[in-house]
């Protein structure tokens, strides 16, 4: 049997999750055909056959995370020999087979929580659940038993092991049943003052767990990956635009002021490598966009920033989120961006800390734009603001180096077009 091993599906991931199998155990298959659905990090991917003859093995399910590396498949292929090389029989192990138990064992594992007794009957022993009633200990069918002779545990002397109340100890209070004991003579009440009602005790929390899958987990992954690789510092300044043109494109203005800020201070649009120690300043611009779905979120790379024009950039954008809407973005196209942007603005907010995927060192976000009142030759009039916010690794960027990118992003917005 061929075993295929899940290839790195060109994003640098560590696995995927099946989304669904296309062929069942048994069925012909050739090469390339469609074999199996995979969700990575950004998209759903088809992954094709690699050999031409027969599923013999389908490694998961649907829902199943498979690592990178790991078995997929397996296939019998026509002219090989149907048997597992040891290579391939110890990437794909087979479960051990558990030893025997005993029917007591087996209960016990079974109704792990609970307290396990032994009742007689006949000549074998049953395990059952030891629950507690009152002061008694017993086993639920005794307790049947005692309901059925309208006797009271609680005053049955327990004759079994642990203090368990056994069967014959019910015959035994059925047959010699124990004298009522006499009422009390009733006390007077004494007077008590007046008792105040409880607090009603908190609603339980509501709601269920469910599993974090595809893109949220690799999102949750990525962004535990930065918080310990990255040391994050952030500044943050306003951008007057009053002075734009009518229709200006917000995005592609964003786009053509990183580049602006990169020419003056190119260590953002840079990486960094912490563990070598070195960095490597980018000639030109690949900007990763983040774009916030339903299913997570979602960073592609805006191609060639430095070099395209505007229309270039809105149709490289409209791509871009058509392409997340569909969930068919290429594998290249969510790798290899120098710097990052978001402009998590078209919903609400005015400034943040975004989070930097390394090896990137430098993040800008966009915030609300807003219209504000300020002070221009001793009056007031009424600009058009945009809040940017700039996280940069320090380990890689000085705080001036920082303020000079910002600053010269700001003198590009300022700009009429």
């Amino acid at each position: 049997m061929k075993i295929f091993n899940l290839p790195d599906l060109g994003e640098g991931l560590p696995d995927a999750e099946i989304v669904e199998w296309l062929v069942s155990e048994g069925d012909e298959i050739t090469t390339d055909d469609p074999m199996v659905s995979m969700e990575t990090a950004k998209a759903v991917v088809e992954v094709p056959s690699p050999y031409t003859g027969k599923i013999s093995k389908l490694f998961g399910q649907a829902g199943d995370v498979i690592e990178t590396g790991a078995p997929l498949a397996g296939f019998t292929v026509e002219g090989e020999d149907d048997v597992e090389s040891e290579a391939e029989a110890a990437q794909a192990p087979e479960p051990e087979t558990p030893p025997a138990e005993t029917a007591v064992e087996q209960g016990a594992r079974e109704d792990s929580g609970t307290v396990v007794g032994a009742m007689e009957s006949s000549d074998r022993l049953v395990s059952e659940a030891v629950a507690t009633v009152g002061s008694a200990r017993v086993t639920p069918a005794v307790r049947a038993l005692a309901r059925k002779m309208k006797v009271d545990l609680n005053s049955v002397q327990a004759s079994g092991k642990d203090g368990v109340v056994t069967r014959a100890d019910v015959e035994n209070a059925a047959r010699h049943p124990q004298p009522a004991p006499a009422p009390a003579e009733p006390v007077p009440a004494s007077p008590r003052p007046p008792v105040t009602p409880a607090a009603p005790a908190p609603a339980a929390p509501s709601g269920e767990w469910e599993a974090i899958r595809g893109t949220r987990r690799t999102m949750a992954r990525v962004m535990s990956e930065s918080h310990a690789q990255v040391v994050a510092t952030s500044i943050m300044d306003d951008a007057d635009i009053h002075r734009w043109a009518h229709g200006q494109d917000i995005t592609v203005r964003l786009l053509r002021s990183l580049w602006a800020g990169a020419r003056v201070e190119p260590g953002l649009n840079a990486w960094y490598d912490g563990e070598q120690s070195m960095r490597m300043l980018h000639k030109g611009m690949h900007v990763g966009m983040a774009v916030d779905t339903e299913d997570g979120l979602f960073v592609a790379a805006l191609r060639d920033v430095h070099s395209a024009s505007a229309a270039d950039m809105r149709d490289a954008i409209n791509r871009l989120r058509d392409n997340v809407v569909n969930r068919s973005i290429p594998p290249e196209d969510m790798r290899d961006y120098t710097i990052m942007l978001s402009n998590f603005g078209v919903f609400a907010g005015r400034y943040a800390t975004p989070i930097i995927a390394p090896p990137c060192v430098a993040i800008v976000a966009a915030g609300k734009l807003r219209n504000e009142v300020v002070p221009v030759l001793g009056g007031y009039e009424v600009h058009r603001i945009i809040p940017l916010s700039l996280t940069f690794d320090h380990r890689a960027v000085t705080g001036g180096e920082a303020a000079r990118f910002l600053k010269a992003m700001l003198e590009d917005l300022g700009l009429p077009e």
